[in-house]
């Protein structure tokens, strides 16, 4: 092979290596949009959570308060009502026990089912839903992540990424080191 063909074939190779690099400049503009949408997705299931949770577990606390004020009333009527040695403790005793009792029918005609029940299975699942939500969009945004990475580094493409300056591999969304201790849960210390 002479040196003039020996130059044509690498020129040949190097003109190929270009115009195939030319089409991944557009894939990486594409890939690095891709990558702050999906990020921008992640943000919005943090504010969903942000929003939706504080408000849900405040109404929960206020179904669970109201019953629970209730129902203790009650108990502390009733075991007045026991202590009770007088006939005038004995009158007080049911008076209280009777306006107790009467509260709970108000509670009961304005919600007939007594909701705190629902409004916690509620709050779970909307917890559970969102944490869902959240993950799914993480591994969305770790897929485009991994994609960009992966066309960055790979031949011919890497040539055009040096060139037009697609520095710099974007970092992955990982778990903190806290989340990969399972939480306790322990119903024995009371409220």
């Amino acid at each position: 092979m002479t040196t003039v063909k020996r130059l044509l074939v690498v020129v040949a190779l190097v003109g190929a290596a270009v115009a195939g690099s030319g089409c991944s400049y557009n894939r990486f503009v594409s890939q690095e949009e891709a990558i702050k949408t999906q990020w921008s997705q992640v943000e919005n299931q943090l504010q969903r959570r942000n929003d939706l949770i504080p408000n849900l577990v405040e109404a929960t606390k206020g179904f669970a308060q109201q019953e629970r004020d209730v129902f203790q009333s009650i108990a502390d009527s009733r075991a007045k009502l026991a202590g009770a040695t007088t006939p005038d403790q004995k009158m007080a005793a049911a008076n209280e026990q009777s306006s107790a009792l009467a509260r709970l029918l108000v509670v009961v005609e304005q919600y007939p089912l007594l909701k705190s029940n629902e409004t916690f299975a509620r709050l779970m699942d909307e917890l559970a839903g969102t944490e869902n939500r959240i993950a799914v969009e993480r591994m969305r945004y770790n897929e485009a992540v991994q994609a960009y990475n992966t066309s960055r580094r790979q031949f011919p493409a890497n040539i055009t990424a040096g060139i037009f300056g697609f520095k710099g591999d974007y970092q992955l969304f990982q778990a903190p080191e806290a989340a990969k201790v399972a939480p306790k849960v322990d119903f024995s210390k009371k409220p």
